[in-house]
């Protein structure tokens, strides 16, 4: 890690950003010249791996541990971006589970598991990120194209991110005045662990299929739209892009 005081140096805190989208997302906002602080949950190892891909390019990086859904964890790993970097321009809450089964198979203690991570969490690093951010940023947090797509066995995951939605659109009014755009962006089903595990190849096949695109999604694909949101497209605010091929 290089840390830098420089004024000018734009900083961005990506949660999730050890593996899939997250990582995918802080290694592109690295190469636009943005410090990046990294978080993980629990695999110490790939955040120092993506670290190390970030300053082996001669960008700024950080790892931080932090539970999203821990509100004390949560505000220190802020307070170690603004120690680190010199304060926070751009917050990206990508950090998530998806366990799936049927409504009348799945277990509560799972259910309050998904809630608790997805929805609690992005109250939580919310709530810090409009303390935080600094005039000219962004907050970009993740829903998913699945709430369209209606598909059988997410009904947990769907409704934490129904509630995402509802917090994003809410708090762009709230942040009138400050110079802070907040969006969500949902993906469609995209070739991360998060979504490959547990599929068999027929499954991932049919997945794959459906976008008139023809393919699933790459992390780098969403990272991109992530990327403008994060810097030239400043007057997109308060939306929900849905970035799945043209699925839905």
């Amino acid at each position: 890690m290089s840390s830098t005081s420089e004024a000018s140096q734009r900083v961005a805190l990506v949660t999730g950003g050890s593996g899939g989208i997250g990582r995918e997302t802080a290694v592109r906002l690295a190469s636009d010249g943005f410090a990046v602080v990294v978080n993980y949950a629990g695999n110490g190892a790939e955040a120092d791996a993506a670290v190390a891909e970030i300053t082996g390019a001669g960008r700024n990086a950080v790892a931080v541990k932090a539970d999203v859904a821990d509100e004390t964890a949560v505000a220190a790993m802020f307070d170690t971006a603004e120690q680190t970097f010199g304060g926070i321009d751009v917050v990206v809450h990508a950090a998530g589970i998806m366990p799936l089964a049927p409504l009348a198979d799945l277990d509560l203690d799972v259910f309050d598991r998904v809630v608790r991570t997805n929805l609690r969490g992005t109250f939580v690093v919310n709530q810090q990120s409009i303390r935080r951010v600094r005039s000219g940023g962004a907050i970009i947090n993740f829903s998913s194209s699945v709430l369209a797509l209606a598909l059988p066995s997410y009904s947990a995951y769907a409704a934490t991110k129904g509630g995402v939605e509802a917090i994003t659109l809410i708090l762009a009014r709230e942040l009138r005045g400050r110079d802070v755009t907040i969006n969500a962006v949902a993906p469609g089903p995209t070739a991360t662990a998060l979504f490959l595990n547990g599929k068999d190849e027929e499954t991932i096949a049919r997945f794959a299929a459906q976008p008139p695109l023809e393919r699933l999604g790459l992390p780098s694909d969403i990272a991109e739209l992530v990327a403008f949101l994060a810097g030239p497209g400043h007057w997109v605010n308060g939306q929900v892009l849905r970035v799945n091929g043209g699925i839905a």
